[in-house]
């Protein structure tokens, strides 16, 4: 019980520790969504809001495809990368970049076409906003291919513990962002073109200052055109676009929704709806941020076939991410007239209210979108795509659309923002009926929640986790270590070699790790007997140390050093180190 606690403790300060620097990436493009809300709104005028607001569908359907790629190779990587198969990493990486190059090329096409041609028409018929959003949808073009390649390399970043070049690449998109539409849109006049140009050009300065890091020699994630495996296409896109379904239905969803507004609302339906989920989506990037830490912890420990952090990771998101976004949600509510004052100063205008009434309701979707994010999240790793479908069309677009429209000729634009908090109520409870079906069971356990299959992993009889937090632990883990292999038939010489090869590796973190800073650390071992093998496993949270590099510099030069790790590779079969997320990860099979 003490080791699942500290394993939690451990999980629980590494999600945290990544979450900040996520939910800033999340916010890249929400960021723009209000610079470019308070330009348009103060400087260009109400009719340029409802462009912005025709774009937004279009804007979920690139993300959808960008989602694709990011979810798939994302997933794959993290794989790999617990499975230590870097060959493998930089083919899927390089994959993911030549796809994302082929999918840019069509859409910025597509994108000057139709506003070039006027070839619009079946997204507004307005003759003052068609024209106005022409001349956005030119000046989104420019900005596509960085939109698509710079959303993927935040997660490869973090992956490689690199998340602060991704802050910096955030701070100056903001700072860039806000001069280039100062300069385009109130100096120079470029209405509604000014917008997306000053968006497009922060985004090619936001993709430029993170891409440095992949042409250095440190990075794993490389481009690597030798060697790539042409098949590992369809693994990406197969693993991916479950994922990207809920954006494709949420496309649909836009068209449908922005069609109802138009019809019993107008176009002062749009600006509002437009304007709050600008100003929303800054704080729906905590949820997505929360989801990109979760995708990045699921996806290593599916290559690992860890299943206890699998389980773990549901609980932080339950018991520290949930409170987090209720409390979000309350605080959206309570200030949602000055939020909307940002924007318009009329309270009179009836738009300004509806406005309002949407940062009152529409928060309170966050909550439930944090627990089907999750789940969808990890079902997508693990390859079940029907529970992903039914829980993508659910909630892309038939829940809200189907709401909507029953209730929207009866309490007007209030009935989207109701239908959004009862959409995520709805696949909540899906997720539960869903788990009783499988588990054939009245009652639910977390890990029930989640449906582990029996052959994944270590069972609990086969494994043993021990916390160690100093050097009188490190004393009787050889003891226990050696009694379980014995326990499972090993014999007596392997398993004291197991105990003393895990005795030496605590030691040395003790002694070496724990002393380079003034913080507390804990590492967590796990032993695993799976199919006649003994798997050792330390996770540390100190400074970096790849011991496989250390015991190559040893031979290379004083023999007398590093004496215990020379042992180690002697008796062992096989030795591992990786450095994933920010943790030290050393794998010994014995």
């Amino acid at each position: 019980m003490e080791e699942q606690r500290s394993n939690m403790k451990m999980l629980t300060k590494l999600m945290f520790r990544l979450l900040p620097i996520q939910i800033l990436i999340a916010a890249v493009g929400s960021v723009n969504g209000i610079i470019s809300s308070y330009f348009a709104t103060n400087y260009v005028g109400n009719d340029a809001m409802s462009a912005v607001g025709l774009y937004g569908p279009i804007y979920l359907l690139v993300s959808c495809f960008s989602t694709i790629l990011f979810c798939g190779s994302v997933i794959l990587c993290g794989k790999y990368l617990g499975q230590n198969q870097h060959t493998k990493l930089r083919s899927c990486f390089t994959l993911t970049m030549i796809l994302s190059v082929i999918i840019s090329v069509l859409f910025i096409a597509a994108f000057v076409v139709m506003g070039m041609f006027d070839l619009t028409g079946f997204l507004s018929k307005d003759e003052v906003v068609r024209p106005l959003f022409n001349k956005y949808l030119l000046g989104q073009a420019i900005g596509v291919l960085p939109l698509i390649i710079g959303n993927q390399l935040p997660a490869f970043l973090s992956l490689e513990n690199k998340s602060n070049r991704t802050i910096v690449a955030t701070v100056v998109y903001i700072i860039v962002n806000l001069i280039l539409n100062y300069f385009f849109v109130k100096v120079l006049g470029l209405q509604a073109f000014g917008l997306s140009l000053a968006s497009s050009l922060g985004m090619w300065v936001y993709l430029g200052v993170q891409a440095q890091y992949f042409f250095t020699e440190r990075c794993n994630f490389k481009l690597c055109f030798f060697n790539i495996d042409w098949k590992e296409c369809l693994s990406i896109i197969k693993i991916g676009y479950p994922g990207a379904l809920g954006g494709g239905y949420q496309t649909i969803r836009g068209f449908i929704v922005n069609k109802l507004l138009t019809i019993y609302i107008g176009s002062v339906g749009l600006s509002a709806f437009a304007t709050a989920n600008n100003l929303l989506s800054v704080f729906w990037a905590i949820p997505a941020g929360m989801l990109a830490v979760s995708r990045m912890i699921m996806s290593v420990s599916i290559g690992e076939e860890d299943r206890q952090t699998l389980i773990d990771n549901i609980k932080v998101m339950l018991t520290r991410y949930l409170p987090v976004m209720a409390g979000v949600s309350a605080l959206l509510t309570l200030f949602a007239v000055p939020l909307t004052q940002i924007f318009y100063h009329d309270t009179s205008d009836p738009v300004f209210m509806m406005t309002v009434w949407a940062i009152r309701i529409i928060p309170w979707s966050m909550p439930t979108a944090v627990i089907a994010n999750h789940f969808v999240c990890y079902w997508q790793a693990s390859s079940r795509q029907i529970i992903v479908h039914i829980i993508s069309i659910l909630d892309g677009f038939v829940c809200v659309c189907a709401i909507t429209a029953i209730l929207i000729s009866s309490i007007g634009i209030n009935a989207l923002y109701i239908a959004n908090v009862a959409n995520g109520v709805i696949i909540v409870l899906v997720i539960v009926i869903h788990a009783f079906v499988i588990n054939k069971s009245s009652f639910l356990h977390i890990k029930d929640l989640l449906c582990i299959p029996d052959d994944f992993g270590a069972l609990d009889g086969d494994r043993i986790d021990i916390s160690i937090k100093d050097l009188k632990d490190v004393i009787i883990i050889s003891r226990r270590v050696q009694s379980f292999c014995e326990s499972k038939g090993i014999e007596h010489m392997r398993a004291m070699l197991a105990g003393l090869s895990m005795e030496e590796m605590a030691g040395n973190i003790i002694n070496h790790g724990f002393t380079k800073d003034k913080k507390s650390h804990s590492v967590d071992v796990r032993v695993v007997y799976k199919a006649g093998d003994v798997i050792l496993r330390l996770k540390d949270d100190c400074v970096p140390f790849d011991v496989v590099e250390r015991k190559k510099i040893s031979d290379d030069t004083d023999k007398t050093k590093n004496v215990g790790i020379k042992m180690i590779f002697k008796i062992a079969k096989k030795v591992e180190y990786q450095s994933l997320l920010g943790l030290n990860v050393f794998t010994i099979r014995v």
